[in-house]
């Protein structure tokens, strides 16, 4: 009975030698061609991070068919909670995962995670928020992904001068006929990195154009549809026929404001929003929408995944580490005359 015990014992060896098996971190046994990783969204809601993670599990698809090399993405909502998003984030480091991919629900409070992924040598890939640089250049195996949130202000300004450049246009939108353009801003949230810096872009390369504006209402909508269409209703009632132009620090709360415009049957403002979602296009092309801001998800998929592989220290010869931590991927311009063709990218 000894003998044949020691048998088997030698033949699962041999097996498990074969398959490539080694312990992972928390003692469970997993294949070493097959990358685990982990995904924490600050809200799953969200339609632009939908679009990214989307595009994430397509990217491990095509690896796998690529290279052999399966890559297993675990992707779950924090529900814009900073301490459920520590948990997840420690669960997936016990569980062995080999790298970890963060959307912060806070940017400015990522230690607990890095800490902990620090401690277990678990690379983290930060996405959409950007931590402040000071966390960023804590550890090596650290980095981001994400757009240049003062280019898509730029190109917000562009399609609004573009409009007011426009004679005929811009006494359609100068309703009150003051040579003044009075607007509302729709920020995604308080101390976000993004909604300030399109805010304040946008609104400063509209002057800089030569364009007098003048805000009459300033509203926080969280990045939210929703919200966004109750905060319009709401200046909608305090200035029923002076919202000229309505600069949305994204499209579900450009398309909040319209739904809000739409159900008052208001006179249309010009509305701008970011990332090019496929409603947003839809109504850009019905005119509804003056334009927005495509923030390519696809591609800041792509870099997300890469610098997970490359961090996990699974790159191909092809690939080289780089020492960069900051990775920002172009915005693109969408108004009438270009959304077919961003349109059909997307079929």
């Amino acid at each position: 009975m000894r003998k044949q015990f020691k048998q088997i014992m030698l033949l699962m060896c041999s097996v498990l030698a074969l398959c490539g098996c080694s312990p992972g971190r928390s003692g469970e046994q997993y294949q070493q061609n097959t990358l685990r990783i982990g995904v924490s969204v600050y809200d799953g809601y969200d339609t632009l991070l939908s679009d990214i993670t989307d595009a994430m599990n397509e990217w491990a698809r095509e690896k796998e068919r690529q290279s052999g090399c399966a890559v297993l993405l675990d992707v779950v909502s924090a529900g814009q909670s900073q301490i459920a998003q520590n948990d997840q984030v420690a669960a997936f480091i016990d569980k062995g995962y080999d790298v970890v991919c963060v959307n912060l629900v806070d940017r400015t409070d990522p230690g607990v995670i890095i800490d902990k992924a620090k401690n277990a040598d678990v690379p983290v890939v930060f996405f959409n928020r950007e931590p402040v640089a000071e966390d960023l250049a804590r550890w090596d195996k650290l980095c981001y992904v994400g757009a240049d949130a003062e280019q898509s202000g730029s190109l917000q300004a562009q399609l609004v001068t573009a409009a007011l450049e426009d004679k005929d246009r811009f006494k359609r939108i100068d309703r009150s006929e003051d040579r003044v353009i009075q607007y509302v801003i729709l920020e995604g949230e308080i101390g976000h990195q993004d909604a300030l810096i399109r805010t304040q872009v946008s609104i400063e390369e509209i002057q800089k154009a030569g364009f007098s504006v003048e805000k009459i209402g300033d509203e926080i909508a969280n990045w939210n549809r929703n919200q966004a269409e109750s905060k319009m209703k709401q200046l909608l009632d305090q200035y029923p026929n002076q919202i000229e132009m309505v600069i949305a620090n994204d499209d579900d709360m450009a398309l909040g404001a319209l739904d809000a415009v739409n159900h008052r049957d208001a006179q249309l403002p010009l509305i701008v929003g970011v990332n090019g979602t496929d409603e947003a296009l839809e109504m850009v092309k019905q005119k509804k929408l003056e334009g927005t801001v495509y923030s390519n998800p696809k591609k800041q998929a792509e870099k997300i995944m890469e610098q997970a592989f490359l961090l996990s220290g699974r790159q191909t010869d092809e690939q080289k580490s780089s020492a960069d931590r900051t990775f920002y991927v172009d915005y693109q311009l969408v108004n009438y005359d270009n959304v077919q063709d961003f349109i059909r990218r997307k079929e």
